[in-house]
């Protein structure tokens, strides 16, 4: 299933190969550094960088038999090194090289992740500029309230995505984090300079105390982040499908030529794109949870957390990834429909000014009390007996008593509402 929703790049950080290779770029510097405490002969150091190498299919092979896929790897590596092989994983335990590896996958997929972040930044505040002054109306409780742009919308989520960017971002530092302390973590076979060479060269930082494992809050902070972003992208995609339903019909996703909307019905035009991220967001979310599980583990490491890394973590990081991507295209080329929007900004017959009318009488001295009556009182009756609002306003002879004709017709133009959609885009240099 996952590699249907993955993109080429995220696929190819998270394949066993890459694995292993990074696993074994640890163990090559680990014998560097421990050449320069004249603990490997540099003949046996020579053999290992020109000899060192693997193929999962062996590595497989022999795991068949070892029942540990580590052991297998060394294996294989010996294989080929020989003799000089006995350098190799010296002081060293699985987890050593298991966790600084995923600690480069994991910093290298937050790269990827913070590419998309700023992409889809790029394609958020094109379309807030487009679409400025479009205006439509916004809805609280799926109910018409008052007037808004659409330039609003995207600007909002411009900002949500800032904010997951950072997010990522902190993650990112969160979980670089490489450790080559042993057993449970005291440095009993390996001198700490070898973790300290191998984080530097690998762009890690060391970690400050571990046991066998890096602590898996980190890991669980990455987790998280992505699931706060992938419900993010779930809530972009859910108003994207709100407004793309028939009787809304205010955007809609591009539709492709030759795409088909249904099997049975010809005329179907879904948001599937939309639909399928805000289907994906569950596993998202999901994943959090396993990954919040994974941080109580027993004394100093037990292996429940491992079996669910090796899903939860190229899962997430290739979903999140994909999702992306397609929101961004989703955005990018998102049919927009100003005259729908006008239509549907006019479709309750100026009830979304009631507060205008309000706050008009209050301003005139009417208590607020009597004021919300009075405006409550004809919304009801467009509501209920569809009466038009605005000439029943004009007509009541309460609030007749303190607006004028033109006062009223003043109430119901929605220039004055939007008059700060210039201040608040101009926070996003917009």
């Amino acid at each position: 299933m996952i590699k249907r929703y993955t993109t080429p790049k995220m696929a190819g950080l998270w394949t066993d190969d890459n694995e292993f290779r990074t696993m074994l770029k640890i163990e090559i510097l680990a014998a560097e550094a421990m050449a320069e405490l004249g603990q490997v002969p540099e003949d046996a150091l020579c053999a290992i960088r020109e000899k060192a190498d693997f193929t999962v299919e062996r590595i497989r092979e022999i795991e068949k038999v070892t029942n540990h896929d580590i052991l297998a790897f060394l294996t294989a590596v010996a294989e080929r090194v020989g003799d000089a092989s006995k350098y190799i994983h010296m002081g060293l335990t699985s987890s050593d090289v298991k966790d600084t590896a995923l600690a480069c996958l994991m910093r290298d997929a937050a790269d990827i992740i913070i590419g998309r972040f700023e992409a889809l930044a790029v394609v958020l505040r094109r379309r807030a500029a487009e679409h400025k002054h479009t205006p439509m109306v916004g809805r609280t409780h799926g109910i018409h309230a008052e007037p808004m742009t659409l330039g609003l919308k995207f600007a909002l989520w411009l900002d949500e995505n800032e904010r997951n960017l950072e997010r990522m971002k902190t993650a990112r530092a969160a979980v670089a984090v490489g450790k080559l302390s042993g057993a449970v973590g005291t440095y009993s076979n390996i001198d700490p300079f070898v973790e300290k060479y191998v984080c530097e060269k690998l762009n890690l930082r060391p970690a400050r105390i571990a046991t066998q494992v890096i602590q898996r809050d980190l890991h669980a902070e990455f987790i998280t982040a992505m699931a706060i972003a992938g419900s993010s992208l779930d809530k972009y995609a859910t108003e994207l499908r709100n407004l793309q339903r028939t009787d809304i019909r205010e955007t809609e996703e591009y539709f492709t030529p030759g795409q088909k909307g249904s099997s049975a019905m010809p005329h179907k035009r879904n948001p599937i794109t939309c639909e399928r991220i805000s289907g994906l967001a569950r596993i998202l979310r999901a994943n959090a949870q396993a990954a919040l599980e994974n941080v109580a583990l027993w004394h100093e490491r037990d292996i429940s957390h491992s079996s669910v890394e090796r899903v939860i973590l190229p899962d997430s990081a290739q979903l999140l990834d994909y999702m992306l991507e397609k929101i961004t295209g989703v955005i990018d080329r998102l049919l927009v429909y100003p005259d729908a929007m006008l239509a549907n900004l006019n479709k309750t017959g100026g009830l979304i000014f009631s507060q205008r009318v309000l706050l008009a009488l209050v301003g005139k001295g009417v208590l607020r009390e009597d004021a919300y009556l009075w405006v409550q009182r004809n919304a009801m009756a467009r509501w209920l007996e569809g009466a038009d609002f605005k000439a029943n306003i004009a007509k009541d002879p309460d609030i007749a008593e303190f607006l004028t004709e033109d006062e009223i017709k003043e109430c119901f133009d929605p220039a004055y509402m939007l008059r700060n959609v210039d201040l608040i885009l101009a926070r996003f240099e917009i």
